[in-house]
């Protein structure tokens, strides 16, 4: 016998899902103007006028819409970005800014890193098993804001084992020219791996704040580990993104034998 399921979400989150769908395709794109209220109501089955405006309200939150006094709700100019992991993960070379900054610059946007935080902790159970500490053994973490034309797109903490940093510039509360993977190499320890897994989860308060969401906007977190030499892991990182505002890209070769 099927499973019946009922979607739990009040109307105007039905609608604004539809609607977000819609523009982050490009079935709607920038500048396209939405139709009336009273279209929209008819469209979803006659929903009332308050149900839309609190879709519409949503999605202008989000950054997706504006209204034009007189005019209507126009979709607005807006970018999700494809992220090709890859690109970052080559360390910078000398007198290079960091790869954020690089590969923001070629797509014509200004990318910046704030650093929130320095601090010498011991990791949660998962960063340690991943730097392969043994219990109670501390790390240092660095918290960093990344902001894309002026505004918060990514929150990173990163872990690396005190006993491999312990000395060096990854301690001292300033950014670090090119980003710690080419002070990493520098002091030979080269990434020659990286394994990410990613999850759709609910925002802490933290994440919320420093990423100036939405409400009820889920985020994007990558769990990344950076292997070096001889499958040493080096550094631990969870990139929290806006979910609405990211792709991830991987570029995969087939195994041989698979064509």
């Amino acid at each position: 016998m099927a499973r019946e399921f009922a979607d739990p979400r009040s109307p105007h989150q039905k609608i604004a899902a539809e609607l977000r769908r819609l523009i982050t395709r490009g079935d709607l794109p920038p500048g396209s103007k939405l139709g009336s209220t009273a279209e929209l109501m008819e469209r979803y089955g006659g929903v009332a006028n308050t149900t839309v405006q609190k879709a519409l309200q949503m999605l202008k939150a989000e950054g997706l819409l504006e209204g034009l006094p007189g005019k209507g709700v126009y979709v607005r100019q807006h970018v999700q970005q494809s992220v090709e992991p890859i690109a970052y993960m080559r360390p910078a070379g000398p007198g290079e800014p960091y790869p954020w900054v690089s590969e923001a610059a070629k797509r014509q946007r200004s990318g910046r890193i704030r650093l929130l935080d320095v601090e010498v902790v011991v990791p949660p159970r998962e960063v340690a098993e991943a730097l392969r500490l043994e219990d109670g053994e501390r790390a240092v973490l660095r918290r960093q804001l990344l902001l894309l034309d002026g505004e918060p797109t990514e929150l990173t903490r990163s872990y690396y084992p005190l006993g491999v940093v312990e000395g060096t510039a990854v301690l001292e509360k300033r950014l670090i020219r090119g980003g710690t993977p080419a002070l990493l190499a520098s002091m030979g320890f080269p990434p020659r791996e990286f394994v990410d897994e990613l999850s759709s989860e609910i925002p802490t308060e933290e994440e919320v704040v420093a990423l100036e969401l939405p409400k009820d906007m889920p985020v994007l977190v990558a769990f990344r580990v950076v292997f070096s030499d001889g499958g040493r892991p080096i550094e631990v990182t969870l990139m929290t993104k806006a979910a609405h505002r990211y792709r991830m890209r991987y570029r995969l070769p087939v195994p041989e034998g698979e064509m």
